[in-house]
């Protein structure tokens, strides 16, 4: 199957009835309506359609709050998907269902403890991976992802973070070598070779946007990030996750994007 011929995916989850138990670092817990969370997710998943993504949508794990948050569970190159070891115990039982989907699509390599990694750590930038050392993410977990990944040429490094969640709170993709970077939260010489763009002062919490099919993603309330990125010619889709910021995530977080690529290819 050539390039041209794949279709892009991106598995999603649906929300969970028990969304408001979720796991909380930073921030403290406000009242999350499930309901709207439902509507928010649903159009998050519309908009990845639209841009002619194939979304797989598998249901919400029983007692798992932050199933939702997809990106944690599995980092995803076209060679090979790394099952990661989750951070939080709480939500290592999100992973089963994550694994059963990805194998029809990849082979599967699963991360074991004392290794631990959330995706939402992991920030590609060309064959380049850079991941947070945080709560969830550590030093073991890091040296995984660089034995898988070597085979096929990608480098892969640590960096430290201060005062957010996951990497990709600080710092996400604008496609190519660029980035869109909160300062305050990584230093920027840790991203050697990458153009970073920095986030309006007054939106720390804007760096989070997930560029995909030629768009930007970009939570509606960030108006200052949105005026930022389409002064740099970007093509800016804002989308409402007001209640998914409030469980410390945000664009990136709802799904796990890779090019269809089956198994026996």
């Amino acid at each position: 199957m050539s390039a041209e011929q794949r279709q892009g995916i991106a598995l999603t989850r649906a929300v969970s009835p028990e969304i408001a138990r979720c796991e909380l670092t930073y921030l403290a817990r406000e009242a999350i309506d499930y309901d709207r969370a439902v509507a928010q997710h649903e159009a998050y998943c519309r908009a990845l359609e639209s841009g002619g993504r194939r979304v797989l949508r598998l249901p919400s794990p029983a007692g798992c709050p932050d199933g939702c948050f997809v990106e944690d569970a599995a980092v995803v190159v076209d060679e090979v998907a790394i099952l990661t070891m989750m951070g939080a115990p709480s939500r290592r039982g999100e992973s089963p269902g994550i694994d059963e989907a990805l194998r029809p699509y990849r082979r599967v390599l699963r991360m074991e403890l004392p290794a631990t990694m959330d995706g939402g750590d992991v920030l590609r930038v060309g064959r380049s991976f850079f991941v947070g050392l945080s709560a969830r993410s550590n030093e073991a977990g890091v040296a995984f992802l660089q034995q898988a990944l070597a085979p096929f040429g990608y480098d892969v490094r640590g960096v430290a973070l201060t005062g957010c969640l996951h990497l990709k709170s600080a710092a996400t993709s604008l496609g190519g070598r660029r980035a869109l970077v909160n300062s305050l939260w990584i230093n920027r010489r840790d991203l050697p070779g990458v153009d970073c763009l920095e986030i309006p002062k007054e939106e720390p919490w804007g760096a989070n946007v997930l560029t995909v099919d030629g768009r930007v993603l970009v939570h509606q309330g960030f108006a200052a990030t949105i005026r930022r990125l389409e002064a740099e010619g970007l093509r800016v889709e804002p989308l409402d996750v007001s209640e998914f910021l409030k469980a410390e995530a945000g664009l990136t977080c709802k799904s796990v994007l890779f090019d269809e690529r089956p198994i026996e290819a």
